[in-house]
Formats: C-alpha cells, structure tokens, sequence
C-alpha cells in the first residue's frame, strides 16, 4: 500500500536554514551539510529497499499563494503567513507493507541533525494514498 509522508515547517524554519537570525540557533553551512547529507542517506535506503514512490521538497511559505472560496469567488492570499504557522515543507511517498513501516519510516525524520541537537517541535504526518472509491471506506 502507498502512504504519503507529510513533513512539516515554518517561515521561521525556512529563515533559520538560510542564516536569518529569528532568536533560534542559526545554521551553519556544516548544519545545512548534515541535513543534506541525512537526507540523501535517508532517500537512498527508501530507494534501495524499493519503498520510495517521489520524494520533494517545498519552497518557502514567502513564495506561497493561498486560494479561498469568498462568496463563491476565490481570493488569492501570498505568503507569507504568520511565521510560526506550520505549512506542508516536503513529502515522500512510500510502498511499504503497513502503516506501522510507514510511520515507523516517518520516526525517523525525527533524527535529522538540528543546529543545537535534536529538532523537539517536528512534526510529520503518515496518511495511505486512496487507489479507489472502495478504499475511502464510504
């Protein structure tokens, strides 16, 4: 079965990453390195063990554009929102047995290296990818 890992982030996140001071450990090029490199690690054994469908990243919420229904009419908000919001920052999605492997795929994001030591407030999301109408259970 196929289930969509959904990483989370902020605009702040994003700025941290790219140097900004925010009041949070900043990045160094070393940080950004680890991250990089445990990314790739982590994509790689996805690929190699033949569970990983896509993999992508997003850009920042600052190049984000929000539709809403108004009345019936769309409106267009740009990014960006508040800079704690949590916004969709990437996602992979995986064929693996169960939803347990899923989540168990989606734990170990939580290892990814931090400017500072672990990073406490990530949050992933593990949701199975509906193939048909008879597997959205209605």
């Amino acid at each position: 079965m196929k289930y969509m890992i959904l990483s989370y982030g902020s605009q702040q996140d994003y700025d941290v990453l790219s140097g900004k001071d925010t009041g949070r450990p900043a990045w160094s090029s070393e940080d950004v390195g680890a991250m990089v490199q445990f990314m790739e690690s982590f994509n790689k054994e996805l690929e190699e063990s033949g569970e990983l469908v896509e993999t992508r990243a997003l850009a920042a919420p600052v190049h984000t554009r929000r539709l809403q229904s108004k009345d019936g009419v769309p409106v267009v908000t740009d990014g960006p929102y508040a800079e704690t919001q949590e916004v969709l920052a990437g996602y992979w999605i995986v064929d693996c047995e169960s939803f347990d492997r899923a989540t168990e795929i989606a734990a170990r994001l939580g290892q990814c290296p931090y400017p500072g030591g672990a990073y406490d407030d990530a949050v992933a999301d593990v949701r199975p990818i509906i193939d048909s109408q008879a597997d959205m259970g209605f």
